[in-house]
């Protein structure tokens, strides 16, 4: 049976959390499943998980925006504005009876989300994929001591996040799912494979640091940074904050071949309370995310929309 697995692509957690899937229904489904992953993103080019996308004899949806498809069969995700299309909650309630649809913004990473109902709902666990369980959580909820240890790429699992957040698309999905499957986390992440493909990563994320730096301001405590002068792979979520210590938001906007894109954000290790819910006002203006962080998307030509929106954003969480 073709069993399609659309996950939210370039992201640690949408890795591991169809990874956590593909064992669940290993572990409780007889037949034979042919699994085909997905790669799915909010940026104007990359893939929706709609119909297009759910052609499989089945369908799950991990980690990303409800779609009300009668094609949908299993659904995962924690995201608070998951719910944005037109009737999208009335048809999640209408079948989350079924026991395949799950959402709980509770949660701080879809992959704990999967897990756990893994374990609850179909008594299915693997100890051997609890460190990928663990290291999803922290880096999806920012878990780290300090900025700084956010932004350090020394440990090999930060690098195949940040190989992750660059290469994930449906190839890649295919290539590294299985291999979590059957090796430790480590052994993945210190492969020949990923590390080759880090190699220039890590030289232009201290390249990016530098940028950061230049084209960065801290305003009551809010640090606006225009990243538009040249197209980035990805906006960093983290290095503002080790930038600036004391501030307590950021917002950024830069080009990525996706088109221009805002990530806004709160510093955890500031010391101030979050005032802002992130995730509302990024829904806004079509985008999305959690309390925390969340980001909005636009055309490549409306560069110009993208930095007003961030300069307008900035101005409302300095008040």
């Amino acid at each position: 049976m073709r069993f399609v697995v659309a996950t939210h692509g370039h992201c640690f957690d949408g890795l591991a959390s169809a990874t956590l899937f593909t064992r669940l229904l290993q572990q409780t489904r007889k037949d034979n499943l042919d699994f085909v992953y997905r790669a799915c993103g909010y940026g104007l080019e990359q893939t929706r998980a709609d119909e297009g996308v759910l052609d499989g004899e089945e369908n799950a949806i991990l980690d990303y925006r409800y779609h009300p498809s009668a094609r949908l069969n299993w659904f995962f995700d924690h995201h608070r504005t998951s719910f944005q299309t037109p009737g999208a909650r009335e048809h999640f309630d209408a079948h989350r009876a079924g026991g395949q649809f799950f959402f709980d913004a509770g949660y701080s990473s879809c992959t704990r989300l999967v897990s756990d109902v893994a374990a609850k709902e179909f008594g299915v666990t693997d100890a051997s994929l609890k460190e990928l369980v663990d290291w999803a959580d922290k880096i999806d909820a920012a878990r780290f001591s300090s900025a700084a240890e956010a932004i350090n790429h020394d440990h090999a699992v930060m690098r195949l996040a940040t190989v992750v957040e660059h290469h994930a698309d449906d190839a890649f999905l295919e290539a590294t799912i299985p291999e979590l499957l059957a090796k430790p986390l480590l052994v993945v992440a210190n492969s020949t494979r990923v590390q080759e493909a880090y190699a220039p990563l890590g030289k232009k994320h201290l390249e990016f640091i530098e940028l950061m730096r230049s084209a960065s301001r801290l305003s009551n405590g809010v640090v606006l940074a225009d990243l538009t002068s040249e197209l980035l792979p990805n906006l960093g979520k983290f290095v503002t904050y080790a930038l600036y210590p004391q501030s307590i938001y950021s917002v950024v906007v830069g080009i990525t071949e996706a088109g221009a894109k805002i990530s806004v954000g709160y510093n955890p290790w500031s010391g101030s309370a979050r005032t802002a819910d992130i995730s509302q006002i990024c829904a806004r203006y079509g985008g999305g995310g959690h309390p925390f962080v969340g980001g909005m998307s636009f055309a490549t030509k409306d560069v110009e929309t993208a930095r007003a929106v961030a300069k307008e954003v900035a101005r409302e969480l300095e008040s």
